[in-house]
């Protein structure tokens, strides 16, 4: 599928996650497998462009094209300043943020806080599309409560107003991430529109992307908190959306050299202090479920340099192969096994 001029390579993406998909993991995730991922949410405020954590975020020095840079914000005029100056720093995609749930971001009026003024949302689409001459995506969610769903009006809406994809989370702002996500909104904006849609929520499995691309008749999924730590499900989904066949787990020696080229890429990025402690939690989602994982977790967590806790990372994975030679999730640490 194309957005604007660009050709994905597959219809598996990476969801924007704050303090996640940073450029390393989002180019590793690329490098796995993603035919797409859209960078963590810059603010609009120019007040905020100089400041270190944005700079990071919009920073896509050597990823792989296209480069995607989401903004948030609720000043029409803002935003379009906001997309104009990322385009002029090599964004080659925008994407407009009215999707996040959290309250810090919805108590500014900001992400799917917006969806309760359709006026603003429509002010907020013409600006930016009209700013820049580049694509320019919307992701947004079914609406601010299940008694205020209007993800069809903000469709149409986004559509004529030149928004050249949409990305839709199958829940209300008022669901935050609890429950379950539903799909039957995302199919009725799909039968609305005539632009691509990508369906978004509680897609976890190969399995599950293929009911979901099914239901919905969607043209692509984005995959966000099941890629945590395990950036290879990209190519395990698109593999079986293709062939209909599971990619074997991915080998411990594989991982091990991916963490060798992750962390000190997360290092670099962050530098020595905030790399080290930023990289806990990538760290902790790798061996979440593996044997010894959580006892590994909380020793790891006590390191108190980058060269440590790239070695016991190391040692740990190494360690792994006394359970086989791919990875064995969901192996109790007292119940070692040999392992194809």
């Amino acid at each position: 599928m194309n957005i604007g001029p660009h050709f994905l390579r597959n219809n598996v993406f990476v969801a924007p996650m704050a303090g996640v998909t940073d450029r390393p993991f989002r180019q590793l995730c690329k490098q796995l497998g993603a035919g797409y991922a859209v960078s963590e949410m810059a603010a609009s405020d120019p007040r905020l462009w100089a400041s270190e954590k944005t700079a990071r975020r919009i920073n896509h020095d050597g990823e792989m094209e296209p480069k995607a840079v989401q903004i948030a914000g609720a000043d029409p005029a803002m935003l379009a300043d906001c997309a104009r100056f990322n385009v002029e720093r090599g964004a080659q995609i925008i994407d407009i943020n009215m999707g996040c749930p959290v309250k810090k971001v919805c108590q500014s009026w900001c992400g799917s806080a917006l969806l309760q003024n359709e006026t603003l949302v429509a002010q907020i689409l013409e600006a930016v599309v009209g700013a820049v001459d580049v694509p320019v995506t919307l992701k947004f969610r079914t609406g601010w409560d299940r008694q205020h769903k209007n993800a069809l009006t903000i469709a149409r809406m986004a559509e004529a107003s030149g928004i050249a994809m949409l990305t839709l989370h199958g829940r209300t702002r008022a669901d935050g991430y609890g429950g379950e996500a539903e799909y039957d909104t995302i199919a009725a904006v799909k039968a609305a529109v005539g632009i691509p849609v990508v369906a978004n929520g509680d897609i976890t499995t190969s399995e599950k992307a293929r009911f979901v691309l099914d239901y919905t008749r969607a043209d692509a999924v984005m995959i966000g908190r099941a890629a945590q730590g395990r950036p290879w499900i990209f190519r395990e989904i698109d593999h079986f959306l293709r062939t209909g066949e599971h990619l074997p787990a991915p080998t411990v020696k594989e991982v091990r050299a991916l963490m060798q080229e992750h962390l000190p890429a997360h290092y670099a990025f962050y530098g020595e202090y905030m790399g080290l402690r930023t990289a806990r939690k990538h760290i902790g989602w790798y061996v979440r479920d593996l044997p010894g994982g959580e006892d590994f977790r909380q020793r790891m967590n006590r390191l108190e340099s980058c060269e440590e806790q790239l070695q016991a990372v190391d040692a740990f994975f190494e360690s792994q192969l006394l359970h086989g030679k791919r990875l064995q999730y969901g192996l109790h640490a007292d119940q070692p096994r040999l392992a194809a």
